[in-house]
């Protein structure tokens, strides 16, 4: 282009960028083109964070070791995510060796609950270069917050240059090639802080359509200058419109930031086609932003669905009834449960940035706490389980001295005595329980089977004693509850009776014993029911006559059982598991009180329909 040459005194407007502001530890600045003039207000992109690529990690905790001690020598930038990336690489790297060692060990042979993991000497390591280099990219982004400043001044120096050529009209021709230089200038500087960046780039456009109005070159350099602007702009728009196509949202929006500084460095057009062009590249920019939020909006939604279910096993985790873990199948069982809920929780992914380390941290505190709980009453029992061990022993070796004996007073009790002392010494080691008690069992069988054929005659007094307390649980089992008024009494005195009765034969016992609880279970269930009505009954009498107020009360509480009955029931939905479930404690527990609930929350209706039907 050459010096000198006049156009008409026609002003030229430039496009002008708007820069988002971007967060301070990731800069990323998405620019939607604006033309400020009255006919083409500014128009703002809206946009979301765009991610960084994706980085390449090492493979060994010693090669992502080597590459904190790279950084931190060479002094080269690092992003957020690879340094998170590093630091959680590092630790899944950790966890995978501590679960294989955990797997040998137990392969070995080992205890499970006895396994302590080795501490791993590169952790330490670890963590001081990660310090340092976190440190290091903290002072690298107050450099460029700095440069950022003196990028500004640097700016408003560019201006002021502009504004002195403008105060000497008559020489605006002679400084054009001084002035094209300060627009190279202005080019070649980069960011400036994201909060004074629009308010800049408008003075700086005021002043540089002043100087392009005061500038007169000829029409036909103009117009030459107008097309080559032109082609290169539609050249963009081509370029944007492609990236419609593009399947990779976030590559698509950052390519379009590249043509946006593109769009802004490209000087104007023929006026009568500046506000087509920049609508056409104003409409592609849409598209692509518009689904660069989309995808955003769409990740936030997956991201908070992802924080409800891991807060909704956090929840349940936390709610597990430990000190009603009484036995190990009760440990274990509750520890499958734990561990179905872990491998959920892998299935799950992330939840929000904000939220994700907290509900981790929440998870692995509830996890740590029933496995610590479980550890210890697994090494208390295994305490107590040895010294039953050694006195049970003690007892089945005594009972075997003692089973020849022929002394049968002195011998039956103290073989009864021992048979008490047994039930109350509690469990041992589940692989010694069986042999230890057929022992004792065998023992005390031999001798009280040896005193059987001495003392035969004892033995039809046992069976008088049987044939009598067959004939209460045969007069209990004729008892029709309905039709019988003091059941209640007959019950207390069917009882008295059968505890005056001696001895039975030893064989029959149990089974005796047995069908005498059945019918005493359903005679005393029907009583149970029928307290239930005789309350509804005697609260009928209480209301009647008004019972507004009270039927408000029972409302409240009605609503308030149903929410209990909905919470435990979507408690139970979420474990997959059903009211029929066997060995389960928790849920055994959880159905407990549901049914619970379910029959109080009956009778609160029926006395809310008395109220009703009183009135």
């Amino acid at each position: 282009m050459e010096e000198n040459q006049v156009i008409d005194n026609e002003p030229v407007v430039e496009p002008t960028p708007v820069v988002e502001p971007t967060q301070s530890e990731e800069p990323i600045v998405e620019a939607a083109p604006a033309v400020e003039t009255e006919a083409q207000p500014v128009e703002e992109a809206e946009a979301e964070p765009a991610e960084e690529a994706a980085v390449a990690l090492p493979k060994t905790k010693e090669e992502i070791i080597e590459r904190l001690k790279t950084i931190a020598e060479s002094g080269e930038e690092i992003t957020r995510q690879e340094m998170d990336g590093l630091k959680s690489h590092f630790y899944r790297i950790l966890k995978q060796e501590g679960e294989a060692a955990y797997k040998q060990f137990v392969d070995e042979g080992g205890d499970a609950e006895a396994f302590q993991p080795a501490i791993d000497p590169l952790e330490s390591v670890f963590k001081e270069q990660f310090a340092v280099v976190r440190e290091q990219r903290a002072a690298q982004h107050e450099a460029q917050e700095k440069q950022k400043e003196e990028n500004y001044l640097k700016k408003l120096q560019i201006i002021e240059k502009i504004k002195a050529i403008l105060d000497s009209p008559d020489e605006v021709n002679k400084m054009y090639n001084e002035f094209r230089q300060l627009q190279q200038q202005w080019n070649e500087i980069k960011d400036v802080p994201a909060e004074k960046a629009t308010e800049l780039w408008k003075t700086y456009q005021v002043q540089v359509e002043k100087y392009y109005d005061t500038l007169k070159l000829n029409n036909e350099f103009r117009a030459y200058d107008f097309k080559k602007n032109l082609e290169m702009k539609e050249a963009l728009c081509e370029a944007a419109e492609r990236l419609a196509d593009e399947t990779d949202v976030i590559a698509a929006f950052r390519q379009l930031q590249q043509l946006h500084q593109q769009f802004r460095e490209i000087g104007p057009v023929s006026r009568e086609l500046r506000e087509d062009i920049w609508n056409r590249f104003k409409a592609a920019s849409t598209i692509i932003n518009k689904r660069h939020q989309d995808y955003f909006e769409s990740r936030k939604e997956s991201e908070n669905a992802n924080l409800d279910q891991k807060t909704a096993i956090c929840e349940i985790i936390e709610s597990f009834d430990m000190e009603g873990l009484k036995t190990f199948a009760d440990w274990n069982q509750a520890s499958e449960q734990i561990t179905a809920l872990q491998a959920k929780w892998k299935t799950i992914g992330f939840a929000p940035q904000k939220m994700n380390q907290k509900i981790y941290d929440r998870f692995r505190a509830a996890c740590d706490a029933f496995f610590t709980k479980k550890a210890d009453f697994f090494k208390q029992t295994r305490d107590a389980l040895n010294d039953n061990l050694k006195k049970k022993r003690e007892l089945t070796e005594e009972a075997e001295a003692l089973k020849d004996s022929q002394d049968w007073k002195q011998t039956t009790d103290r073989l009864v005595a021992m048979q008490k002392e047994w039930k109350t010494i509690g469990a041992v080691p589940k692989k010694h329980s069986d042999e230890l008690w057929s022992r004792f069992n065998a023992a005390c069988d031999a001798f009280f089977e040896a005193k059987k054929q001495s003392t035969s005659s004892k033995y039809g007094e046992q069976n008088e004693n049987l044939a009598k307390k067959q004939s209460i649980v045969d007069r209990l089992a004729a008892i029709v509850p309905e039709e019988v008024e003091d059941l209640r009494q007959q019950l207390k005195d069917a009882q008295a009776e059968w505890d005056g009765i001696g001895h039975v034969p030893f064989k029959e016992k149990d089974k005796i014993y047995k069908a005498l609880r059945e019918q005493m279970n359903r005679l005393y269930d029907y009583l149970g029911q029928t307290a239930s009505k005789r309350r509804v009954e005697k609260f009928k009498n209480e209301v009647a006559g008004g019972g507004e107020k009270v039927r408000d009360r029972l409302v409240r509480q009605a609503e308030i059982l149903a929410q209990e009955i909905k919470t435990y029931e979507n408690n139970l939905g979420f474990l997959n598991l059903s009211k029929g479930s066997k060995g389960n404690s928790l849920v055994d527990e959880l159905n407990r009180k549901v049914d619970k609930l379910r029959a109080d929350l009956k009778e609160i209706k029926e006395k809310i329909a008395v109220i009703d039907s009183e009135e």
